[in-house]
């Protein structure tokens, strides 16, 4: 095996046992070190973790981006590489990332990347409901945000980002019933993260938008794409976006009952 590069990965995990072990193998085909910051697993996830290779460092849950904050400074190198517990470095990417790094540091202080869903069921869905994330990055020129609900920090502009061409692969949900909970639990956060829309907005929202909504998912993220298993993605993607504005429905409620409402 190469010598590892001067990058730390961190990984956020709670009871990620399902592929927490590949996750940290394949990370470590180029980074020195593998932190993951656990907030009470019980299913051996940390147990998994450590025999792959990680370091693991027990944390309360802070919010999504300062959790990834904590990480960072549990980190010994500069360079950062932002994965999450279902996300596996390819060896494409390992080599591309290897050769970033052949004269010394890269030249960007920021690299992103295409995310590649691999469904539980077929093949990664290489040419719909692709994502670019910034993964790479030199801490010393940026942080993750502060933030309990965002975890993705936004570049400057006059930062230059660099392009990994090569994929992660995303392995995002182990069944429909999976997805569906990741999206119930996402759609509480961001509502209550979100600014408050007036209720009018939200009323119209909960009546007429679920149609566009899968309409951006089934079209514009090109889910037609995948026959009638995207069809049934798209679907559950647009009733969770659905969900937030429902939740935020709930919260206007809340606030009218309060005394001082």
């Amino acid at each position: 095996m190469a010598a590892p590069l001067p990058i730390s990965a961190y990984i956020r995990t709670l009871n990620e046992a399902r592929l927490i072990g590949p996750v940290v193998e394949a990370a470590r085909q180029i980074v020195s070190e593998v932190i993951v910051v656990d907030c009470g697993s019980t299913d051996g996830t940390i147990d998994i973790a450590e025999k792959a290779g990680a370091r693991v460092i027990h944390q309360k849950w802070l919010g999504n981006g300062t959790q990834k904050r904590f990480a960072e400074d549990q980190c010994a190198n500069n360079w950062m590489l932002d994965i999450d517990a279902d996300e596996v470095v390819t060896p494409e990417f390992a080599a591309e990332v290897r050769a970033l790094f052949s004269n010394g540091e890269p030249p960007s202080p920021v690299y992103e990347t295409m995310m590649v869903t691999a469904p539980p069921d077929g093949k990664p869905w290489w040419n719909h409901a692709l994502a670019d994330r910034r993964k790479l990055y030199d801490k010393r020129r940026i942080r993750q945000p502060d933030h309990y609900a965002w975890d993705q920090f936004t570049v400057p502009p006059d930062m230059s980002v660099g392009r990994i061409k090569a994929p992660l692969l995303h392995y995002s949900f182990r069944d429909f019933e999976h997805f569906e909970e990741k999206l119930n639990r996402w759609s509480g956060v961001a509502a209550k993260a979100s600014k408050l829309k007036p209720m009018w907005v939200v009323a119209l929202r909960i009546v007429l938008a679920s149609p566009f909504y899968f309409f951006k998912q089934y079209v514009g993220r090109g889910h037609w794409r995948g026959g009638l298993y995207g069809f049934v993605i798209a679907g559950l993607s647009a009733h969770g976006r659905w969900l937030r504005d429902i939740k935020m429905f709930e919260i206007h409620l809340r606030n009218r009952a309060r005394p001082n409402g």
